[in-house]
Order: structure tokens, then C-alpha cells, then sequence
């Protein structure tokens, strides 16, 4: 896999995430330096599903850990039957040009049963950065 990618699927969910630094965002003079990410969540399973929360484990070359929890992602809670996708693109803002990013999505079944979709750890780099 590419780096800066990532992959896992979690009952029938298929969570698939590419990253890239992104230098009109950035200010390294400043500390700051910013990532896209692209995600695409992918229902291979036979029941549909739907996005209602994210959590989002973030942690920059020092080690420092940041948690952000919310609803849906980027404004929407998406809903997917069997064999449908939903795909967006979001950012990260770190105070170091190396950090990774995990999580889990919230997912609901129609019938009410929940289960934590894995968004496999990944990782946000510039490019020539050293770690």
C-alpha cells in the first residue's frame, strides 16, 4: 500500500483512506502544517448502513494525542446500501511536518444495532520529512 494510505473493513464496511500534504494550506515557518485526506466508504455487505458519528485519534511527531468526536463527516450522516460508496476529502492541521490519524465511524443497521466501522491508522507526512 502507498504511503500515506490505509485500508480495513470492519462487517462489511470497507474504509479505504489516501493522504497528501497539502503546501497552500501550509506555513512551516509558523508550525503549520496541513494534510488532506480522502476517504471512501464502501458498503460490501448485504445490509444497509448508515454514517452517524466519527471519532478521530490524532497524533503529531512529538507524540502529542488529540481526540475529535462528532457527528457524521463533513456535514452529512451518509446512508449506504449494499453496494454503494460514499466518498469525501477533509484536512488536518498539525504543529509538525509528521503526525498519523485512526478512528472509527459509527454505523447503524435499520433495525438499531451499532457497530464501530475501523478506519485503519495512516499517515500524514511532508514530503522530505524525516521520522
Amino acid at each position: 500500500m502507498e504511503p500515506g494510505a490505509s485500508q480495513a473493513v470492519t462487517e462489511g464496511i470497507r474504509v479505504e483512506v489516501r493522504s497528501r500534504y497539502s503546501p497552500e494550506h501550509s506555513d512551516p515557518i509558523s508550525d503549520l502544517w496541513f494534510f488532506l485526506y480522502t476517504i471512501t466508504i464502501t458498503n460490501e455487505g448485504d445490509e444497509p448502513v448508515q454514517l452517524r458519528n466519527r471519532h478521530w485519534v490524532i497524533t503529531d511527531a512529538t507524540g502529542k494525542v488529540e481526540e475529535v468526536h462528532g457527528p457524521g463527516v463533513v456535514g452529512a450522516q451518509p446512508q449506504l446500501a449494499p453496494g454503494e460508496s460514499f466518498e469525501y476529502t477533509s484536512g488536518c492541521p498539525l504543529p509538525t511536518p509528521f503526525g498519523t490519524m485512526r478512528g472509527t465511524y459509527d454505523m447503524r443497521r435499520p433495525d438499531g444495532r451499532q457497530f464501530d466501522a475501523a478506519i485503519a491508522e495512516f499517515t500524514l507526512r511532508e514530503p522530505g520529512a524525516i521520522h
